[in-house]
């Protein structure tokens, strides 16, 4: 290398480490002063695609982003979930996507045909081998022949689309389009013109890039499967990608003492509400003598819960007819009773029932057994048609 070549070289490194923008370290090519113009010319141009927008390969398809397109308007163009289609490229379904923009497709399409725009039916083949020229050189070798008859001319020939599929990689965390590009041997502006990548060159993780190729075998990109672990073995942590060496060790700090709580004052045991004296005006009758061991409040108790030993006879609270004998969704025996004036009283958690729907009742008397529980208790509701009222304004 000529000392010129040395001193413009440094100047450019020093230009571009004042630049924000990142700066591609690869000096492959410090002999020829940084041109990369050949390895990128010798790039195959990327193919046209058919009127949807789609490029097929044996092996895989790609959408060209239209102007304003997004993951939902591919989709709805293709026939695909938009849903799925976005996961798989790692972007939301309604992101706007930039123009002529790659898109991956999780699942193929129908194939491009003529009818779709494109030059050819099917995917994209490996450029094919020149059989004029083959054919010419075994002539040339065999000496001279007779005269063949010349082709027509003026006939259109559709010239199809072919050349080397171009490596699918997928964007992992950490990943640049240098680092992807030194790892395939691509020149950086290639992958751009390719994937028609943004002036700052951003990429994101889960993306799928698409690396041209002239011909030559690429490397492959390594898939590193990772066992799953025993069960109970619990899961390995991931390295993070921007880790170069291991934490520093950090000492666990010392537990702060736990400060003596005073103990609650012994309040006695609490006093279950007495049930209301039985007036010479009340319309209706406690069905069973006991304590009130659960108030009413609409909304959250429509009723009143009554503690009562298992097996006391249940009692109806006022004369009428027996409207519904029905269980709950644990099989719990319910008995509604109809009163004068639209007067509904109902009884649950009982058994041994003694009477049926339709039969009438009596003011006091036994339609069942409190229901052995921990603890026993019968629950009792007043209800004017579907609205439920407070026991205690009619006991």
């Amino acid at each position: 290398m000529s000392m010129k070549q040395v001193l413009m070289t440094g100047a450019a490194i020093g230009l571009l480490t004042a630049c924000d923008k990142p700066f591609d370290f690869d000096l492959r090519d410090m002999a020829r002063g940084f041109d990369t113009s050949q390895a990128v010319a010798d790039m195959p141009a990327r193919p046209r695609p058919d009127d949807r927008g789609v490029i097929s390969y044996p092996n895989y398809q790609v959408v060209v982003a239209k102007r304003d397109d997004t993951m939902a308007t591919i989709a709805a163009r293709l026939g695909l979930n938009a849903d799925t289609l976005a996961r798989y490229n790692g972007v939301g379904v309604d992101v706007k996507l930039r123009r002529d923009e790659l898109v991956a497709l999780p699942t193929r399409v129908a194939e491009p045909t003529p009818a779709t725009g494109a030059a050819q039916t099917g995917p994209i083949q490996a450029a094919p081998l020149d059989v004029t020229a083959i054919a010419t050189t075994a002539l040339d070798r065999a000496g001279p022949q007779a005269p063949v008859a010349a082709a027509p001319m003026n006939v259109a020939v559709p010239t199809p689309q072919a050349g080397p599929e171009p490596i699918r990689h997928k964007v992992a965390t950490g990943e640049t389009v240098y680092s992807i590009a030194r790892l395939y041997s691509v020149p950086v502006k290639a992958i751009s013109e390719w994937n028609s990548l943004a002036p700052d060159l951003s990429v994101r993780e889960g993306q799928f890039l698409f690396v041209p190729q002239n011909g030559q075998k690429a490397p492959v990109q390594p898939v590193v499967e990772v066992a799953a672990p025993a069960p109970g073995a619990g899961s390995v942590t991931p390295v993070p990608p921007s880790a170069a060496a291991p934490l520093p060790a950090v000492e666990p700090s010392k537990p702060i003492p736990v400060a003596d709580v005073p103990k609650a004052p012994d309040l006695g045991t609490p006093t279950p509400a007495a049930a209301p004296a039985p007036s010479a005006n009340a319309r209706l009758s406690m069905p069973v003598q006991g304590t009130i061991i659960r108030e009413y409040a609409a909304g959250r108790n429509e009723g009143i819960d009554i503690g009562v030993a298992a097996g006391t006879a249940v009692k109806s609270a006022a004369s009428g007819t027996v409207a519904a004998v029905t269980t709950d969704t644990s099989g719990v025996a319910i008995v509604v009773i109809k009163h004068p004036d639209g007067l509904l009283t109902v009884y649950t958690n009982l058994e041994g029932l003694s009477v049926a729907k339709g039969d009438s009742v009596s003011k006091g008397q036994t339609i069942g057994k409190v229901r052995a529980g921990d603890p026993s208790f019968v629950h009792f509701e007043v209800r004017r048609g579907l609205q439920s009222a407070n026991p205690a304004d009619f006991l």
